[in-house]
């Protein structure tokens, strides 16, 4: 008897019909032979309408309050999901976060999960239940109900997966698995049947939603295979997992896109020890992730330096660098939140040349000005104009000639 964590996003469970239809397909798996444990997300955009409640309450709600209201439409799939499994025959049970174990630091709505104590899940399982899980939440020592920030379940279902000693991690959504591009873009884009834990966590950190890469880094960190695949259809899916064979690290194997892309750039910093530091160190304090750092080289000790954040970080972090560019003597800040980046990722890029020459020969033939270059062993980012980066991820497929993957 296998043990398999499965987990469904919200759009699988978004109304009535959806939640019965996603406990017959648990029902199968059950019928199969195998332990069930499964974790859930808030159905549709439960999680958007509660924080825009919130906010029509106060325009700046306390973030631990904020995160037990969110952590309710986790708790609301969960039940239901249970109680259609009830209506048809099988012993199910649904558990909060905290109820199943999960323990996380204090970081509200980005908390990180610190252990899990299956104890009682286990207990469930051992009972001959099918233990229904709220993904997305937990709690602290102080028994604060966290939430662990966008595309936590995903997180919940691989941690989980880890400290049960599962078979295998499955996480079901609206898609049929991982593409070499975006299908709703790219109608002609290939699915692929796998796909290592290295190259998916650089697609999920650069722009594919089909995976958070928490929970990538989680799977990868402890050689858990994840399956994604769709609730909607019987097709098969992707395997994530360690290891890849020869034929397939000798290639780029996809495209991705982001559109939340903002650039900063401080003209005229003096170049000497310790300016980076006055300008990264606030914004870290400030909770404001930075992505790609380009600095100019130096001109009598006055450079340029430039970073990207997110759109919805741009305000805050101008707040934060304007007066420290201000005492540090730069000449100005400026902003620019009409930018998007486009990623080809691939193993096969670690030690052959000319993937970038490729790139770059195939944005500039379709006329696409490139800001900043950002890369690592397997992937190269262009940061571009956001009006074009739609045209990018079709000129690179068909460039690198991913239509033809597997």
């Amino acid at each position: 008897m296998a043990l398999i964590v499965q987990k469904y996003g919200g759009s699988s469970v978004a109304d009535a019909e959806r939640i019965r239809n996603v406990a017959k397909h648990i029902a199968e798996a059950w019928d199969e032979g195998n332990q069930m444990v499964v974790v859930i997300s808030a159905m549709g955009d439960t999680t958007d309408n509660l924080i825009e409640l919130a906010y029509n309450v106060t325009e700046h709600p306390d973030s631990r309050e904020l995160d037990v209201l969110l952590s309710t439409g986790e708790i609301v799939s969960s039940t239901l999901l249970a109680i259609a499994l009830k209506s048809m025959g099988y012993e199910a049970i649904s558990l909060s976060g905290a109820q199943a174990g999960i323990r996380t630091d204090a970081s509200f709505s980005r908390a990180r999960i610190l252990k899990i104590d299956p104890k009682r899940v286990l207990k469930e399982l051992k009972r001959g239940k099918i233990v229904i899980v709220a993904g997305f939440q937990g709690i602290t020592e102080e028994m604060d109900t966290t939430t662990l920030g966008r595309g936590g379940s995903d997180t919940t279902a691989v941690a989980l997966a880890v400290a049960l000693k599962a078979e295998m991690c499955q996480i079901y959504t609206d898609v049929e698995g991982v593409y070499t591009a975006d299908p709703r873009l790219i109608p002609e884009a290939k699915k692929l049947s796998e796909i290592g834990y290295e190259e998916m966590l650089e697609l999920a950190s650069y722009g594919a939603k089909v995976m958070h890469p928490r929970a990538v880094e989680l799977g990868e960190l402890f050689n858990m295979p994840i399956w994604v695949a769709s609730s909607f259809t019987h097709s098969p899916g992707t395997l994530i997992h360690g290891g890849a064979s020869m034929e397939i690290r000798n290639k780029a194997r996809a495209v991705a896109y982001d559109l939340n892309v903002a650039k900063i750039t401080v003209v005229g910093v003096p170049d000497r020890p310790g300016i980076a530091a006055a300008i990264f160190e606030p914004l870290a304090q400030a909770g404001i992730s930075i992505d790609t750092i380009v600095q100019n080289a130096s001109i009598e000790n006055i450079t340029d330096l430039t970073f990207t954040v997110a759109k919805g970080d741009l305000d805050k972090a101008m707040k934060v660098v304007e007066p420290i560019a201000k005492s540090i003597g730069a000449r100005e800040c400026a902003a620019d939140a009409k930018l998007g980046k486009v990623s080809v990722i691939g193993t096969g890029m670690q030690n052959a040349p000319g993937y970038a020459v490729r790139m770059f020969s195939a944005l500039s033939q379709e006329g696409i000005n490139i800001h900043l270059i950002t890369t690592s062993e397997i992937r190269i980012t262009c940061i571009i104009d956001e009006a074009r980066v739609k045209d990018a991820v079709r000129t690179l497929h068909q460039a690198f000639e991913l239509e033809e993957e597997e």
